[in-house]
């Protein structure tokens, strides 16, 4: 971020402080303020539950929702909170904040934040325990920013076979955004991290009663201090250039570059540092996946108590086809320009490859702007059909790990790193 993007962000960010000046709040709402909405044309009905078959459809088929600070997104739950882009906000390297996805865990989320009262709070095995406001954090730092896809664990769960228990997610549970704030290793060094220093446990502002039994009211989730992506997080406070909409962590959240969304906490509050393995539900139990290639098992081996599970830590290398979405008939013979977006937790996407014949030959796409190693990177390819008819394009990523997709589907109990070819069908016909 350059020097007058900076001081165009933080002119911003203070308008938001200047609302806590008189003791107000900044970011609340009323919930119950919802309205339903009228969402991007369609032209066919969906279904209201596409099961017990995979999601044919790229996004999920609930229904749009407005809520404050948000363009209409499409519903999947309303206690917690889950809301999907639609596809065509795709369209670009970055997510409108506006559109930007929305998951919570818990049902009580926060509606309002008074930044007089707010502070991140550090404490644990440190030399120095930290209360930090807003203030502290963008006037006692020196700002960095990272472009980084924030991912849903269970973006696409929809389409595993056989269906499997938590939110139908579609293709719409990411964004990517330019993330501003401040290094999370320099808030640990202010404090003093001692020796025996084991994990960062990471705690936000929601509440309220998990799964049943798991003893799990707070979202908590952990670091071990040794992971190299320690030094890659931030504590973000601007997005895309503004405050954080209150449903994507106003005042602060944690960024992961690279990971799944779990560990992005929202309306981050408390930073832990612990001498101990944290083994509270959201590590021990929550968000974990199959210690096998990609993830995948079967439902036989769950049921014979054979998979060993670790952490879902980083998301595996994704490329979409965004438009043209198979809305509309294309007339043969005519050219068009087939765009998308791919990304990485790994590295940089390298290559983008599009097949019009089932995946028996492939051709490169050209590839957009690098925003950084786990930014969106857009491409584009010519196409055109000659003769009319049903296509079928797919596309797929490599990083630069040579990490590349699969063409066979994932499954395991949980509902993640689905990451398989993607697939279009487009319709050629007579121009006439």
């Amino acid at each position: 971020m350059t020097a007058a993007q900076w001081n165009l962000s933080r002119r911003s960010l203070l308008k938001v402080l200047g609302l806590a000046g008189g003791g107000l709040a900044a970011g609340g709402w009323p919930r119950d303020g919802a309205a339903m909405a009228q969402g991007p044309p369609r032209t066919t009905a969906l279904e209201t539950f596409t099961g017990p078959g995979a999601n044919p459809h790229w996004n999920s088929v609930g229904p749009y929702l407005s809520e404050p600070q948000k363009a209409p997104l499409i519903l999947l739950t309303d206690r917690p909170v889950q809301l999907e882009t639609p596809r065509h906000y795709f369209r670009t390297a970055f997510t409108p904040n506006e559109a930007f996805y929305v998951r919570w865990h818990l049902e009580g989320i926060p509606n309002r934040v008074d930044l007089e009262q707010w502070k991140l709070q550090v404490a644990g095995n440190v030399k120095k325990s930290l209360a930090l406001s807003l203030s502290d954090l963008t006037d006692k730092f020196k700002p960095v920013s990272v472009a980084t896809v924030s991912q849903c664990s269970g973006n696409s769960r929809s389409r595993m076979q056989p269906r499997v228990p938590g939110a139908q997610w579609g293709n719409g549970a990411m964004g990517n955004a330019l993330w501003t704030g401040v290094r999370l290793r320099e808030i640990l060094d202010l404090a003093g991290v001692k020796n025996g220093s084991l994990e960062l446990q990471f705690q936000g502002l929601e509440t309220g009663p998990g799964p049943a039994g798991s003893g799990s009211n707070l979202f908590l989730k952990s670091l071990e201090l040794a992971n190299p992506v320690v030094d890659e997080c931030i504590v973000a406070y601007l997005m895309n250039g503004e405050p954080l909409p209150m449903l994507n962590g106003f005042p602060a959240r944690l960024v992961v570059p690279g990971y799944f969304a779990t560990y992005w906490t929202k309306c981050l509050t408390w930073i832990r540092v612990l001498d101990a393995p944290d083994e509270n539900y959201w590590m021990k139990t929550a968000y974990r996946a199959p210690d096998t290639p990609g993830g995948n098992t079967s439902p036989e081996q769950v049921k014979a108590g054979q998979v060993k599970t670790v952490p879902l830590e980083r998301f595996p290398v994704r490329s979409f086809l965004i438009s043209p979405d198979g809305s509309s008939k294309i007339p043969a013979g005519l050219s068009v320009t087939l765009r998308g977006i791919a990304f990485s937790g790994y590295g940089r996407v390298n290559r983008v490859e599009i097949s019009e014949d089932g995946g028996k030959t492939w051709a490169d796409a050209t590839l957009g702007e690098d925003h950084g190693a786990y930014s969106f990177r857009t491409w584009e390819a010519p196409w055109k059909a000659k003769t009319p008819g049903r296509y079928s394009l797919a596309v797929r990523a490599t990083d630069e790990k040579n990490n590349a997709q699969p063409d066979e589907p994932v499954w395991n109990p949980g509902g993640y790193l689905w990451n398989r070819i993607e697939r279009q069908e487009l319709v050629v016909g007579h121009a006439s």
